[in-house]
């Protein structure tokens, strides 16, 4: 203590300068006290995080906590030596600065490779989730788009069927009229006729978007022959036979109008990859606790290329003519009955896409996969 206090204090060496010293004396008094703050803050992170951070990582925090009170005590005793020289004090607590900095050095060094794995792994996780989300919206947007088209065509086909219906009646009054010769008849009754086919296109496109809240039995093979009655147009013009074989209990427990919309998109599918005077086939076979159905076309075949991308949204290897929903809707329904969808092709050899659908509602095929 004799050889310090032989020392003088800084206040001396300033030459007693009053703004000097109160510069000095006031930056270094902020500059202790916000070092202090910050080792408080990093312990009681430390404290909070103990749960999820690592041991080894916590004695980090902590040591460069101290490291950090230790730089503040540097400048406390700034403040100190203003006026009294304990210089060796002061070399103490730069003495400990130094060793707790050298710890601080040493664990930030082994650490790096880590912190920068981290930040990139970090960053590449963010990046992630920011392209998860825009695939959320899109599928959102994708689900408003398909409701809109859907109540679309609901609307389009009731107000199709008001008219139709009056049409027909019309009809009737000229085929029951008094006086018309028998060529007006016989065009009443094919316009008429053709008038009903129209009405029963449209009652059945309306059932497609009625959707009843509670499964109810359906027979896939009689859900097969009314898309027939559908496609007959389709068919007939391309003179596509549709053969259509069910063995077994071919009943499901499924939603109205869905079972048929999935027979309606594959088989449309089917006919129209099909080529001219070529053949759809439809096999049905029930199982203990699922209904197989198999629907087989001739044509071109599918690549592997666009079979990993066939059942997409949007996606569609029809050109201008397709939308990219179809087979989308499909796994959609089956999804939401329990059930799977799967295709074999190969180029020039035609596709087959077999069904799984389950025979509870929304229970999925466990048992079935070798019928």
């Amino acid at each position: 203590m004799v050889r310090s206090m032989s020392l003088m204090p800084h206040a001396v060496c300033w030459r007693a300068d009053p703004k000097l010293i109160w510069v000095m004396v006031v930056t270094n008094a902020i500059t202790a006290l916000s070092y202090l703050s910050i080792c408080l803050t990093l312990l009681y992170l430390t404290r909070r995080t103990r749960r999820v951070i690592a041991r080894d990582w916590a004695w980090f925090l902590v040591g460069f906590a101290l490291f950090i009170v230790a730089c503040g005590s540097t400048h406390l005793m700034e403040v100190v030596t203003t006026w009294l020289p304990y210089f060796w004090l002061d070399a103490t607590a730069n003495l400990v600065t130094a060793a707790l900095s050298a710890y601080v050095a040493v664990m930030l060094i082994n650490r790096a490779h880590t912190i920068a794995f981290s930040i990139n792994d970090y960053a590449a996780r963010l990046a992630s989730n920011e392209l998860e989300k825009q695939r959320m919206m899109e599928s959102l947007l994708a689900a408003q788009k398909l409701e809109d088209w859907s109540r679309m065509s609901t609307v389009l086909a009731h107000e199709i069927a008001n008219p139709l219906e009056a049409v027909t009646n019309l009809l009737y009054l000229i085929r029951t009229s008094a006086g018309v010769s028998p060529e007006v008849v016989s065009a009443a009754h094919t316009a008429a006729a053709e008038t009903d086919r129209v009405l029963t296109i449209s009652r059945a496109t309306l059932s497609f978007f009625r959707q009843g809240s509670e499964p109810e039995s359906i027979d896939l093979r009689v859900a097969a022959e009314s898309v027939r009655f559908l496609l007959h147009s389709t068919l007939q013009e391309k003179r596509i036979s549709l053969a259509i074989t069910a063995e077994g209990d071919a009943t499901v427990m499924a939603l109205p109008g869905e079972p048929r919309q999935v027979l309606l998109n594959l088989i449309r599918n089917a006919a129209e990859s099909s080529p001219r005077d070529g053949e759809v086939t439809v096999l049905i076979a029930g199982g203990p606790s699922a209904v197989q159905v198999a629907v087989a076309d001739r044509g071109p075949g599918i690549d592997a290329a666009t079979q990993s991308h066939l059942i997409q949204f949007g996606f569609t290897s029809k050109g201008e003519r397709g939308n990219g929903m179809g087979l989308w809707s499909v796994r959609q329904i089956l999804g939401r009955h329990g059930g799977e969808i799967s295709v074999k092709s190969s180029p020039g050899a035609g596709a087959t896409f077999t069904l799984s659908w389950p025979r509870n509602f929304g229970k999925p095929v466990l048992m079935d996969a070798a019928q």
